[in-house]
């Protein structure tokens, strides 16, 4: 509990908002990574304490909201068959595909899929149900890589046949540099996502901060973290220091966690990765190693000829791309709140409960 008290203490908070802007001379545009982090500043408005000068920009950290749209219809023409058992995190369910509607529609008519709250329950639906295929579709970033590998891990380890995983693995680094290679959309300075860096350690932001020649400062959840890291990240950028700074100790260590890279090591390759609405992105996800191609949902249930993945931005009037690259603010797109709502969203970022349009909506509406 000391931990969510004093991160949370307005006296803190103040303080730092007053460092801020007492340090803070030049124009500066922040971008946090993580869709959490989007939701704690706008929960908490944190954005209406920094200086005018000082924006924060949401960038493409939900990975719903990224996961492709043929990836999507993939699913449900998977699920949609009877000897499947399909697995997903809630919220997937909701997000609209391609052409094909959403998971939650393909279960209310008559699919079989299942909500869980860890990859491993695919192992006792596979054990429970020798006769059908348990498909659990791995979705997420670094943060949720361990857990997707160790199912995969365990499902050849155990000789359970019937389990295989449809892959939509992302990494951070790489859409960075993506980010910081187009001008207009380059921020000044990032935010890393804290659980991410949990996992793969500090260690490497500090060459990438070097290499992308900006700021970076890994942060946290709480209030008191996230503008701590909005310190850091600004006193680096009025010194002109292109360097990582790791305000979130308490969780994330230089290393990371090693047992969890070795899983994710031993399971998964990096490979070149579609984005939803910004295109593939090379060398910026994980599929399976070759070694667990017998688990590959996608091998199993190979695509059909008309479901290829390819560059997609939701509905047509959809700026989706736009909000998640940080080039547009979800209050100035002309659907929302209006066309575009939780319950009838035009894209996955008003459906998600990491995506900034639905943070907005939640907080800002």
């Amino acid at each position: 509990m000391k931990h969510l008290t004093e991160y949370s203490d307005p006296a803190s908070i103040h303080a730092l908002a007053a460092e801020i802007a007492r340090i803070s001379k030049r124009p500066a545009r922040i971008m946090e990574v993580c869709g959490g982090q989007t939701h704690a500043i706008l929960r908490h408005a944190l954005d209406t304490l920094l200086p005018p000068h000082v924006q924060l920009l949401h960038g493409p950290g939900c990975p719903v909201c990224v996961t492709p749209s043929a990836y999507l219809d993939h699913a449900i023409a998977i699920a949609r068959r009877p000897d499947v058992i399909l697995c997903t995190f809630g919220d997937l369910l909701r997000v609209p595909s391609d052409s094909s509607g959403d998971l939650y529609a393909a279960k209310a008519r008559g699919a079989d899929v299942r909500m869980i709250t860890s990859p491993l329950q695919a192992l006792d639906f596979a054990r429970a149900n020798p006769d059908k295929q348990i498909v659990h579709l791995a979705i997420g970033f670094e943060t949720t890589a361990p857990a997707n590998a160790m199912l995969a891990y365990l499902a050849k380890d155990k000789g359970l046949a019937n389990v295989s995983l449809l892959v939509s693995q992302f990494l951070v680094p790489p859409i960075l540099r993506a980010i910081c290679a187009d001008p207009e959309t380059a921020p000044d300075a990032f935010l890393a996502a804290g659980h991410v860096c949990a996992i793969v350690g500090s260690d490497p932001y500090v060459s990438l901060a070097r290499e992308l020649n900006r700021p970076i400062a890994v942060t946290g959840f709480e209030p008191a973290d996230i503008l701590l890291g909005v310190l850091d990240v600004l006193r680096l950028f009025e010194q002109g220091r292109a360097e990582m700074i790791n305000a979130y100790p308490r969780v994330v260590h230089p290393s990371g966690n090693p047992e969890a890279l070795r899983i994710i090591d031993a399971v998964f390759q990096i490979a070149d990765r579609e984005w939803r609405g910004l295109g593939v992105v090379p060398l910026s996800g994980l599929s399976l190693r070759p070694e667990y191609a017998a688990h590959d949902a996608a091998q199993r249930f190979p695509l059909a000829p008309k479901l290829v993945y390819k560059q997609v931005n939701d509905a047509p009037e959809c700026p989706a791309a736009k909000v998640l690259l940080g080039k547009l603010q979800p209050p100035d797109c002309p659907h929302f709140g209006a066309r575009c709502t939780p319950d009838h969203p035009l894209g996955a970022p008003m459906v998600s409960p990491e995506g900034p349009c639905a943070a907005f909506y939640l907080h800002r509406r």
